[in-house]
């Protein structure tokens, strides 16, 4: 009887651990397969090329008996629980079109709660690659190979094996000359720095370091990110960490996107028919820098603040404490190129075309005025601009107080704005307010907590009674059992297909009410027979 369960995500990347028989075994992991599976050796039929055509795989192609349970893109049974096998994924790797496809493919056709084997795959240049797209299993083959070639392997590359004379790595292996040891110990070191950035949620930092050794890895990045619907399902919504966007492919990112989409699709503005641009600041929130100070200050209520950013593209004041608003760091060069800025153009048009506004203010400069100016005549809008030099220059700053001189001033309603985004509902936000300081902040109605505010992710967390005034959407249904602790995969009936890890829940069933936060996405909650999918804070039965 086989068995897997994840305990860590991060995006289709898992830490688990698979059960064969008496073995346990944490993933992800190179191992001696033979000693796993000892029958694997002689079966047949599992070998079929990932691109042979429908008729081939149908007359030819075998699962086998027993584990691992052999897998092609047009033929998946597998149930949970199974380890599946995915032969020949090492040519793969040299198609990144193909690369994506297949694995979508088979990632939509097997169930989530499933190890992944990639037999003769894994050289430390690819480990973080595998890893990142979703397999958990790996064998010394291909590292083996390697070394009958004389070949020395880095996670930067295979080399030649003279190499190890010149003391680049100082392993044991190389200490004792021996290759094949080096090989071995390089993949293993490798998977475990995987495995730490798993467990920090920064796997994709290191996915976009490593990649950038080899074109078709930097491809499969790319096809793989142009996936948007099926990666943006198994990311989370918010992390503890910083995400750091410090290469070209960072803005690819689905929770980028996803973060843009949220804004113009989702997003409820202040009610204020002027809008003010205004550049980011490296300190986030942005609120705390020195420059948004007098920005703030300068405003003064009397516009609705908008920050143009790379490369989120546009963060509303109300937002700028949600990840990842809150939370990106970027190189800071006052240069952006033409692709950066027809992307975040793209954002500004979408968002103004979906929330027009009397009069736009650009209080920027450089580049980032470049982009609101293409936004400005793609839309077709006049774009006036106050910056005189520097923003915070003085000029600047008195410039801008002339120009919102006789407008009105408003309150800037930030539950309605983040509630709208994270919950896409707009809520009667009349008579709440935001108490507490900046590590202990929630939303109040008199005396009574609506939302506590999570200081480390910026995202709402609703009371029951708070889930009074969100009608419908980010519920969990469960069957006929009251919660003692954490509600696993098996007792979910139903769920709202919006739901990703790290959102705030509201769990309902016949005998009990519960309010908590995702431990996986709605396609993994529906599919999985194994694991933690939502973290419950608090219980309430329902009366009789």
């Amino acid at each position: 009887m086989s068995r897997y369960e994840a305990v860590k995500r991060d995006g289709l990347a898992r830490i688990g651990t698979y059960v064969e028989g008496e073995t346990s075994v944490s993933l992800p992991a190179a191992l001696d397969t033979d000693a796993l599976f000892p029958a694997l050796r002689e079966r047949p039929f599992s070998n079929v090329p990932l691109g042979a055509d429908e008729a081939f795989v149908r007359d030819y192609f075998s699962p086998g008996e027993g584990q691992p349970v052999a897998v092609h893109p047009l033929a998946a049974p597998a149930e949970s629980g199974d380890c599946v096998l995915v032969a020949n994924w090492h040519t793969a790797q040299k198609n990144p079109r193909n690369y994506a496809g297949w694995l979508t493919t088979l990632k939509e056709s097997l169930p989530p709660d499933t190890a992944w084997y990639a037999p003769a795959s894994a050289l430390p240049s690819t480990a973080c690659l595998l890893v990142y797209s979703g397999f958990d299993l790996f064998d010394y083959r291909a590292v083996d190979l390697a070394s009958a070639e004389k070949r020395f392997c880095l996670p930067e590359g295979e080399f030649p094996a003279s190499l190890m004379e010149t003391a680049v790595c100082r392993c044991e292996g190389c200490r004792d000359g021996d290759l094949v040891r080096h090989n071995r110990l390089t993949l293993d070191r490798e998977l475990a720095l995987v495995r730490h950035y798993i467990e920090v949620g920064r796997l994709r930092e290191l996915m976009e370091s490593r990649c950038c050794a080899d074109a078709a890895q930097v491809g499969i990045l790319r096809f793989l990110d142009r996936s948007y619907t099926f990666i943006e399902r198994s990311l989370p919504v918010a992390r503890a960490v910083p995400m750091r966007a410090n290469t070209a492919e960072s803005q690819n990112r689905a929770e980028i996107r996803r973060f843009a989409d949220r804004v113009i699709d989702r997003f409820i503005p202040t009610r204020t028919d002027v809008a003010v641009l205004l550049p980011c600041s490296a300190r986030k929130p942005y609120s705390l820098s020195r420059s948004h100070r007098l920005f703030v200050n300068v405003v003064d209520r009397r516009a609705h603040e908008l920050i143009v950013t790379s490369p989120l593209g546009l963060v509303p004041r109300e937002l700028e404490r949600v990840y990842p608003a809150g939370h990106y760091d970027v190189p800071v060069t006052g240069y952006w190129d033409r692709e950066e800025c027809a992307f975040i153009a793209d954002i500004l048009i979408r968002y103004f075309a979906a929330h027009p506004y009397r009069r736009v203010i650009a209080h920027l400069d450089g580049g980032a005025l470049t982009v609101a100016q293409m936004a400005a005549e793609a839309c077709g809008f006049d774009l006036e601009v106050t910056c005189q030099g520097h923003p915070t220059a003085p000029a600047s700053l008195r410039a801008l107080n002339d120009a919102l001189e006789d407008e009105r001033r408003m309150q800037a309603d930030t539950v309605r704005g983040t509630v709208s985004w994270q919950f896409a509902t707009d809520i009667n936000t009349r008579g709440l307010q935001v108490r507490g300081r900046s590590m202990q902040m929630a939303v109040l109605r008199g005396k009574q907590q609506l939302f506590s505010i999570d200081a480390g992710t910026g995202l709402f967390r609703p009371t029951f009674e708070g889930w009074d005034l969100i009608p419908e959407g980010y519920r969990v249904k469960i069957d006929a059992f009251v919660p003692q602790g954490d509600v696993l995969a098996p007792g979910i009936t139903d769920c709202d297909p919006r739901i990703r890890e790290g959102d705030e829940v509201l769990v309902e069933g016949p005998l009990a009410v519960a309010t908590g936060r995702a431990m996986m996405g709605a396609d993994e909650m529906l599919r999985s027979k194994r694991g933690v999918a939502v973290r419950v804070r608090k219980t309430k039965k329902i009366a009789e």
